[in-house]
């Protein structure tokens, strides 16, 4: 029972902001199209990096999705920088992550987090052009259409090609994994004694969350009660904060999809760049919060017994809307002997 009344205590404190943010990334999905990010990375390589650092830093796609638009980028001139930066910004941070972070955590936290995006793409992508790393590699076969967006579809409105694009294909993108960051943030809001983290903050519990987070993928919303969760538990802010940037940014399988497109000195400049940009950026936000002498006043960490019929509301909506995207995408071609997608 009480892992129950955890877990909706984070299904409530996240359901608004998860609806709210996916609306508005689906309306940033339909009008940025690959075309229009393609004429913004024109220009002098590094101003590309900078437009690509910024654009990725609310653009709702995870680390599949993102890999097609990055290579379609490559191969119509983007440079290495650029396409970097645009593939660590975009999945580290989207609307949706920064809504679910304001909704569990704190606003230090919430604006911490795109900022820490933007700067370790921005990093990446300077390191890139400084090093060099852009090479002509041949490209003979098309990279496959995203395998978390949509088919396309006969014309429908612009307003139901946003909604369904924001509760059927994103959500789809990421059902299972944001169903394992709750679950598991709740079992480590019952199960992990308090203040069990507090000694593991040093260089070494860093570099321990750094060698995890590379090869590992999990989504940037699915790690958000994981990391909340971890802080309350004695974890200080800027070593979850490496989880929040490392594990969306970084995963194996694209890591080797990728060498292809940029070779193989760019791939490693990229997850030096990322584990390198995390290091530095959680000692940076550790360092405000004790400065600064800033409580961690996360919204997980108040009861909320007496929610309101608005929050119940949404939460029992996104409740269903999250149990058919996990029907759809995860059960279903199973259960059909065929399983496609990502996760």
């Amino acid at each position: 029972m009480e892992f129950l009344n955890a877990l909706w205590k984070f299904l409530t404190l996240s359901a608004p902001y998860l609806l709210f943010g996916l609306l508005i990334a689906s309306v940033l999905n339909h009008f940025v199209t690959v075309e229009k990010i393609k004429s913004l990375f024109g220009g002098s390589k590094l101003a590309g990096v900078l437009k690509a650092s910024l654009l990725g830093v609310p653009l709702p796609l995870c680390s599949c999705s993102v890999i097609p638009v990055a290579v379609t980028l490559k191969k119509n001139g983007a440079s290495n920088g650029a396409t970097s930066s645009f593939l660590i910004s975009t999945p580290e941070s989207g609307v949706d992550s920064i809504m679910v972070t304001y909704g569990m955590m704190d606003p230090v936290m919430t604006i911490v987090r795109p900022i820490s995006a933007f700067l370790s793409a921005f990093i990446a992508g300077v390191l890139q052009i400084v090093l060099k790393t852009d090479i002509a590699l041949p490209v003979e076969e098309e990279v496959k259409k995203s395998c978390c967006a949509g088919e396309k579809k006969k014309q429908d409105s612009v307003v139901k090609k946003i909604v369904k694009y924001a509760y059927s294909d994103l959500l789809e993108d990421f059902a299972l994994w944001l169903t394992f960051g709750i679950l598991l943030g709740a079992m480590v809001d019952i199960f992990v004694p308090a203040d069990m983290f507090s000694r593991f903050d040093g260089f070494s519990a860093r570099i321990v969350f750094i060698l995890i987070g590379v090869p590992v993928y999990i989504c940037a919303s699915a790690s958000t009660p994981i990391a909340a969760s971890l802080i309350l538990k004695g974890l200080s802010p800027g070593t979850a904060l490496i989880l929040l940037l490392v594990g969306p940014a970084t995963n194996l399988s694209n890591l080797l999809v990728l060498q292809k497109y940029m070779g193989k000195k760019a791939v490693i400049v990229n997850v030096i760049a990322i584990s390198l940009a995390a290091l530095a950026l959680s000692f940076g936000v550790d360092f405000i919060y004790s400065y600064y002498n800033l409580p961690l006043d996360f919204k997980i960490s108040h009861e909320h017994e007496h929610s309101n019929w608005f929050v119940n509301a949404t939460t029992v909506l996104f409740v269903g809307l999250l149990l058919h995207a996990l029907w759809k995408k995860e059960i279903l071609p199973r259960v059909k002997g065929k399983k496609n997608g990502c996760s």
